[in-house]
């Protein structure tokens, strides 16, 4: 009797424990704003956009340069390409911060009045994705993150610590643009 009880007692245990099971939670971030992101884990959404693509004819070269700002925060992307045509539009791609500067990212906060940029970012520590442009409205749709570091030195000059600058799950969404021809 005394087995039948024990058996009886550890199937109830096993059933109350498998029922017992820890609740999940999932969210997803959405925006109706142009141009959104992640810094330092707070959500950002851009207020002023100005995105220009202007083609260089000297150089045969484009350049999108995109600005956004929002609460004393900018946000700047610059993307070239090289061997470009006379046209509206940008390849559909994806671009990395590299050493050369063609692509580029800076995280600005204002201070005393002007935007200061917040560290540096390096080669391969930022990505632009342009999935979706429509020369004709001029709008553009892709995504972006990037990490800006900064050194902190001490009166000596030595590094005494580094702050870093996540901007992450970044994206815009029909951006407006204007092209310029030189």
């Amino acid at each position: 009797m005394k087995k039948l009880s024990l058996i009886a007692l550890l199937l109830s245990a096993v059933l109350l424990l498998q029922n017992c099971k820890k609740d999940t939670i999932s969210a997803t971030a959405t925006s109706s704003a142009t141009m959104f992101a992640v810094i330092n884990d707070t959500t950002w959404n851009a207020q002023t956009i100005n995105t220009t693509i202007t083609y260089n004819a000297a150089t045969k070269s484009k350049v999108i340069n995109c600005t956004a700002a929002a609460n004393n925060k900018e946000l700047s992307m610059l993307i070239t390409q090289a061997n470009a045509s006379n046209s509206a539009g940008f390849p559909l791609n994806t671009y990395n911060a590299n050493a050369s500067g063609t692509i580029a990212f800076s995280y600005l906060t204002k201070q005393n009045n002007a935007y200061v940029p917040l560290g540096t970012v390096a080669a391969g520590s930022g990505t632009f994705v342009i999935t979706a442009i429509d020369s004709v409205k001029k709008q553009m749709t892709g995504t972006f993150s990037f990490t800006a570091l900064k050194n902190n030195y001490d009166n000596s000059g030595n590094i005494v610590s580094v702050t870093i600058s996540e901007v992450a799950d970044g994206a815009f969404n029909n951006m407006p643009y204007t092209f310029t021809s030189n």
